[in-house]
């Protein structure tokens, strides 16, 4: 096994998937065990749903007269959708349309059959992964060229981020409702999950970071990251990572093909 490694900082779930993706690629890619890296799953945020029945009736009755949901990442749609326990084009006497930011979001509408029923609900994405962001969505709402004033916005979000979406929306003259149906928990430092990281090389080691949120806690943890290297898909979390002090820290589009091939580029080097 080559003596670099690859740490991949998501939530558990999302860690596995993008560690076995990742696996497969090296291997068609012809990396070999001397050259195969160790990769490290370190979950610094845990998704922690909301589920409780004052959340539930709130939403069902706001998605009545909404003009528009908006799920700010697949998080906030998987702990939505968990808690309506419903088909989504149940919940409104209209066709209600539903924003996304990013590929991993359009995915997993898909795999609760939204977007693809027989009378297709119209999901709303950035047609380039490079825009896979607020901004990005946005700018793709701008073009269907509707009157805010008229609309109703729910967005479906997990506590604390970014407010800039909805903060634009009402400046539009929008009427909008956040729902936080998730919080983040902070993986204790005292955790075995860190027992790894601490045994490394941290000059040969590559951090995949995918939210600022995490990366801040990751600044709190007092590791020498001024020797080591990140991968970020958005330059907010970049802005993140330097603030935290790692040595070298590059940008790559959204998306987790794009985290993979920017892995095995730096495990080129």
């Amino acid at each position: 096994m080559s003596n670099k490694t690859i740490v991949i900082t998501r939530p558990s779930g999302q860690a596995r998937q993008l560690s076995e993706a990742m696996q497969a690629s090296l291997v068609d890619s012809g990396f070999t065990k001397e050259t195969f890296p160790q990769i490290i799953s370190l979950p610094l945020l845990t998704i922690a749903p909301k589920g409780d029945d004052v959340l539930l009736e709130q939403i069902t009755t706001a998605l009545k007269t909404a003009d528009l949901a908006i799920f700010v990442s697949p998080n906030a749609i998987e702990c939505t959708m968990r808690l309506l326990e419903q088909s989504w084009q149940d919940f409104s006497d209209k066709p209600l349309p539903i924003g996304v930011m990013g590929g991993s979001s359009m995915a997993a509408l898909k795999n609760h059959g939204i977007g693809i029923e027989s009378n297709p609900t119209t999901v709303i994405l950035p047609q380039s992964n490079a825009q896979w962001d607020s901004e990005g969505l946005w700018a793709e709402l701008q073009k269907l060229n509707w009157d805010w004033s008229t609309m109703k916005v729910i967005i479906f979000k997990g506590e604390g981020g970014r407010d800039w979406l909805a903060d634009t929306l009402k400046h539009a003259g929008a009427q909008v409702e956040a729902f936080s149906v998730y919080a983040r928990v902070p993986l204790d430092f005292n955790s075995p999950a860190w027992n790894d990281i601490h045994e490394m090389d941290f000059a040969k080691s590559l951090w995949l970071l995918t939210s600022s949120e995490a990366v801040r806690y990751l600044g709190q943890a007092k590791l020498p990251l001024d020797l080591a290297t990140a991968i970020c898909p958005h330059h907010n979390i970049a802005d993140a990572a330097e603030q935290i002090g790692f040595g070298e820290v590059f940008t790559c589009e959204p998306g987790d093909e794009a985290l993979i091939a920017a892995s095995q580029a730096w495990l080129s080097i």
